[in-house]
């Protein structure tokens, strides 16, 4: 699998929380993109939670439009700002900011999510009382206060059955409907799962340093798993902590993308979704299970057109999300490399 990697030119403010070149246990990397209000709500939150401690935080700007990168020089001198003269996407940009942080522990903030009072610190708190943990998210939930997923199984083709087919969406609380999200399992209790979503992520700088890092091949989507996937076969364990808690509207970068199809129901960008679904696959599951999975959705949808017959809107959905999967598949060859970013 290869992908051509554009120029990544940075500029790199020296205000920081913590100097470059000393240590910090903490190091919180937010990665923006075209959302600088809401961007300026999650760092005043930010701002609070580091307050006193011994951290410091770092925004890679993703070359916005908005005068995003503009306002965090403005308003957060002492937050590290790398400007990015192109869109490097979800994990290259994450990436940048690991090259800078100098914290034992890497955090990672979605620009539309808002800790919770002494969420840091008690994350924190677990990472040192569980050394084998390499990775951990916490309890996300929308701005109604209703629970997102927040510690998932790992993608298999029988997950993506139940998920496509509504099996999951039906049966929350089975085992085995309910598997990938884990919706049957209580969300007041700290669990080992296998992949926690990247809105909020910590990190252990060992672990990172085994990983090596994000898959930059991932534009966007399915960054975190693959993280989350060698974390675990690197022999670290991947945690859910309930007591964690974040306010994560979800999207809020991929709603600014008018090019392309957002998927309201998961708040991602279906082509993109797809297209990384397919590396992914590629990787971890090889040829004959990513044909699966594009099979399968695409299956999918054909049944959809043919029940929705006389439903116009349900049925050009449908017809649409089978021309998506088509271009998705040729723009990877079959997920055997990524196109040319920024996508």
């Amino acid at each position: 699998m290869s992908c051509a990697h554009p120029a990544t030119a940075t500029a790199t403010s020296t205000a920081t929380a913590t100097p470059p070149g000393a240590t910090a246990q903490v190091s919180v990397i937010v990665v923006s993109y075209n959302t600088r209000d809401i961007l300026r709500r999650c760092l005043a939150r930010l701002r609070e939670e580091l307050a006193g401690a011994d951290g410091e935080a770092i925004v890679v700007d993703n070359a916005s439009t908005d005068g995003s990168a503009d306002m965090v020089a403005a308003e957060f001198p002492e937050m590290r700002l790398v400007r990015s003269g192109v869109n490097l996407g979800f994990a290259a940009a994450n990436n940048r900011g690991f090259d800078l942080a100098q914290g034992r522990y890497l955090v990672l903030l979605n620009p539309d999510a808002f800790l919770d009072a002494g969420a840091l610190a008690r994350a924190l708190a677990h990472m040192e009382r569980a050394p084998r943990v390499g990775i951990a998210g916490g309890r996300l939930r929308d701005t109604e206060g209703r629970l997102q997923p927040s510690g998932r199984m790992f993608p298999s083709l029988l997950n993506e059955v139940l998920v496509t087919s509504g099996l999951a969406a039906r049966y929350p609380g089975s085992r085995l409907f309910g598997r990938f999200d884990r919706s049957w399992a209580d969300p007041d209790r700290p669990a080992p799962v296998d992949w926690v979503p990247g809105a909020f992520t910590i990190i252990r700088r060992d672990a990172l340093q085994r990983t090596g890092g994000f898959d930059e091949r991932f534009f966007l989507y399915y960054e975190e798993v693959d993280l989350c996937r060698r974390a675990a076969g690197a022999g670290y364990e991947v945690w859910y902590w309930p007591d964690v808690g974040v306010t994560h509207i979800g999207g809020a970068s991929s709603k600014t993308v008018k090019t392309l199809e957002f998927s309201s129901a998961g708040s991602q960008l279906t082509l993109w979704r797809l297209r990384s679904a397919l590396l992914y696959y590629r990787k971890h599951h090889g040829t004959l299970a990513t044909w699966g999975m594009a099979t399968l959705e695409s299956l999918w949808h054909r049944l959809r057109i043919a029940v929705n017959a006389r439903h116009p809107a349900k049925h050009e959905a449908s017809r649409r999300q089978i021309g998506l999967i088509r271009q998705a598949w040729t723009d990877t060859a079959g997920g055997a490399f990524c196109p040319t970013r920024p996508w």
